[in-house]
């Protein structure tokens, strides 16, 4: 998500007993050595430790006793401060390390040692008893004198013993190059091909002239042959290419391989079950996201876990939770819906795209010539309400409705009917860290008017898919829509911060415009009332060309109210224009996915690929399924179709960005609870998760450190420190389930 400031994991409280502290050297223009007495000969010192960790010499190591029962990685730890630090210099960090009596993961920073504490560079190994030695490289992002190393033992039951030896901050060395590992250089959708859908291929070769192919069944029988078609250097990934078109061959089946060029891809299937089960399993990821409950691991084998954030120690909990100093004198009882990506925080803005999709998809299935209704209907996601009578999919963004219905301003308190723009911990906190173990405070952060929009457009949808089900909750969303439409009105500008980002994202957004057209028009349709569509009408939004490069987002939610007012029944004037203006954006997006090698309607301006470029992809996929559904042209279909297979594999790093699909997939993911890269009694990100995906700006350290200069779609790395590029979210994840939904309804 677009919504970080970096921001370190505070240390000050806990630096209390420093062995000493001596002044390190400047950097030079040479290879120069920023630490002192990283060999531990003779002393410990300049090195202090936390007043809760007692270190000394042990056979030419300095070990520390670590002491059990900390909650955070920061609770205990062993650093040295003053470093000099040179913007743009690159320094390679190494060390020794070891831990005992068995295997524990320390979180090694470079970073700064004063507010606001920022991180440089981080890794968390996980440390065996022999010991290891560790290097890598990155590049500082600032010029500091007060630099700071430290390791961050904390956050274990139990007391161990962490020692190190030849640690290192070596400036000016030469930057690392990253190589990934991009496997054969034929790309291919590594999950499946619809029997009566596009399949195409790219590959990579240095070649000029077209080439043959071949596809070969499981059995490695040649079921079809033709040649490539050169395309020149992509500018997307500056690799040459040719694509290779297939979809002439129909006949269902697994294993099939594409060979061309000397390569063979990796194995798919042509057939449409993959994607039935991609759409619950796109769904089912919410389950596990969900706040103020047990996760049943009888539901979700090997995701089972207490309930996170219930005022049960050491959570603070969020049933009586207060805002920041001088934002409110009240409490919000908050519990309840998402956690919003891989932290603790749960953001109206945010859950509010998220939700609007999820209950898109089900009222596509309503609408739509090929929508399946039963298909997320009860029963499908195994859900704790699963047998109520109600889709599951309902059931399921309703946990997150009730949520965004609890940010909403009680009334008799200032701006009453606005909704709170998040709640989060006080601070950040570090991985892993499951949601029952965070002991940081809740706060509820100031009102804003894009989350009172946010609340308005949701509910005002949520009452008319839920009136069949549930009469009260339907109207109880409506009379919050309302209340929360009218306090918009009355606070037009009440915007969040973009300095607001220590414990959680920001998600500050200047322009509230296309929030108002949402609402509005989500309002109009579920009431018909000429309030509402005075304003759609009279919207310079409604007009506007609003289907962009980068697609529809939490701050760009104009297309949500356009797509709606589209496809949902009603008797706007002139709404043979706004079905017009959506055929006309896939029409755009349909000529850049033909313009671009690996088949995907998305190339953003300069090919600067954006935060969250994955579900960037989907949604512009989306506004193509809809041109499908408004007209029934096939090739608006194929298009929409043919964008899943970039997503599955069909990209210039050779990687489903969904979790579990493709041979090659993400599973590493930023995330305190998934979390098994860094603790092996922890789960990969379940079934169906979608990576965050390329992201060219490399926010977080980590990426930093391997990706520098990278291109485009290279911008990207499956590492759990990754938090730029490798993120999970839950407006990520809707619009993969969106997605599936149709692709397999096509089938």
């Amino acid at each position: 998500m677009k919504r970080r400031r970096t921001a370190l994991l505070t240390l000050t409280a806990l630096l209390g007993a420093v062995l000493t502290a001596l002044p390190a050297g400047p950097a030079a223009a040479d290879e120069v050595e920023q630490l002192k007495n990283g060999t531990f000969d003779t002393t410990t010192e300049p090195w202090w430790t936390t007043s809760n960790v007692t270190a000394g010499l042990s056979g030419g190591q300095l070990c520390a006793d670590v002491p059990g029962g900390t909650t955070n990685r920061w609770d205990a730890a062993v650093g040295q401060n003053d470093l000099t630090l040179v913007k743009g210099e690159s320094y390679k960090f190494a060390f020794t390390a070891s831990g005992s009596p068995e295997e524990h993961v320390v979180r090694a920073i470079v970073g700064l040692q004063a507010a606001p504490y920022d991180t440089y560079f981080e890794v968390s190994p996980e440390l065996s008893v022999s010991g290891d030695t560790y290097a890598y490289t990155f590049t500082s992002p600032v010029d500091t004198t007060q630099g700071q190393v430290a390791f961050q033992a904390g956050g274990s039951a139990d007391a161990w013993r962490f020692c190190m030896d030849d640690v290192s901050l070596l400036g000016g060395v030469p930057p690392e190059v990253y190589e990934p590992d991009t496997g054969p250089r034929v790309r291919v959708n590594q999950v499946a091909y619809l029997p009566s859908g596009p399949k195409n291929a790219t590959l990579v070769t240095d070649a000029t002239a077209k080439l043959p192919w071949q596809l070969k069944n499981a059995g490695g029988i040649t079921v079809a042959h033709g040649w490539s078609v050169p395309r020149g250097v992509d500018v997307s990934s500056g690799q040459n290419v040719h694509s290779i078109d297939f979809g002439a061959y129909r006949r269902p089946g697994k294993g099939f391989t594409l060979v061309a060029d000397g390569e063979t891809s990796r194995p798919f299937d042509i057939g449409t079950s993959a994607y039935e089960q991609l759409r619950l399993d796109a769904v089912k990821y919410y389950y596990t996201q969900r706040s103020g409950t047990a996760i049943r691991d009888g539901l979700r084998p090997g995701y089972g876990r207490a309930a996170g954030h219930l005022n049960s120690a050491p959570n603070q909990g969020d049933y009586n939770v207060p805002c920041q100093p001088g934002v409110c004198d009240y409490t919000l009882d908050v519990t309840g819906g998402w956690y919003d990506a891989g932290d603790h925080g749960k953001y109206v803005v945010n859950g509010g795209i998220a939700t609007w999709e999820l209950l898109s998809a089900y009222e596509r299935s309503l609408l739509a010539r090929t929508g399946h209704p039963g298909r997320l209907g009860d029963g499908t996601l195994a859900l704790p309400e699963s047998g109520n009578k109600v889709p599951d999919v309902l059931d399921e963004a309703r946990w997150e409705l009730e949520f965004l219905l609890k940010m909403q301003v009680p009334d008799g308190q200032p701006l009453a009917g606005m909704a709170h723009h998040k709640i989060h911990d006080e601070q950040w906190t570090g991985l892993p860290l499951l949601p029952s173990d965070d002991p940081q405070k809740r706060e509820l952060h100031p009102p804003s008017t894009q989350a009172t929009l946010n609340l308005a457009a949701t509910a005002a949808q949520a009452a008319r898919l839920y009136g069949p089900y549930d009469r009260a909750f339907a109207a109880k969303a409506l009379t919050a829509a309302r209340k929360a439409w009218s306090a918009a009105l009355a606070h037009p500008a009440l915007y969040a911060s973009d300095s607001d980002g220590i414990g959680g994202g920001t998600y500050s957004d200047p322009n509230a415009t296309d929030e108002f057209y949402w609402a509005a028009a989500e309002l109009y349709l579920t009431t018909g009332d000429r309030e509402f569509r005075d304003y759609v009408l009279n919207s310079p939004v409604h007009t506007a060309d609003i289907f962009g490069s980068l697609g529809f987002d939490w701050g760009r939610t104009a297309a949500a109210g356009r797509l709606d007012l589209a496809t949902v029944p009603s008797r706007l004037p002139g709404r043979d224009k706004v079905r017009a203006s959506v055929v006309k954006g896939a029409d755009g997006y349909l000529s850049t996915l033909t313009s671009q090698a690996y088949g995907m309607p998305y190339a953003p301006p300069d090919n600067v690929y954006d935060w969250g470029s994955s579900h960037q992809i989907l949604n512009n996929a989306v506004v193509l399924g809809t041109a499908y559904d408004l007209t029934g042209a096939s090739e608006f279909r194929d298009g929409a179709v043919q964008s899943m297979d970039y997503i599955l594999g069909r990209n210039a790093l050779n990687m489903s960005y969904v979790t579990g699909y493709g041979e090659a997939n993400s599973h590493n993911q930023h995330s305190r609870w998934y979390a098994h890269e860094l603790d092996p009694n922890l789960p990969n990100p379940p079934r169906g998760t979608l990576a965050g995906g390329p992201n060219s700006s490399i926010q977080d350290p980590y990426a930093q450190s391997k990706l520098q200069g990278c291109v485009g779609q290279f911008c990207y790395i499956d590492d759990i420190q990754s938090w730029s590029t490798n993120e999970t979210a839950i407006n990520w994840n809707a619009a993969l389930a969106r997605m599936a939904s149709f692709v397999a309804d096509q089938g």
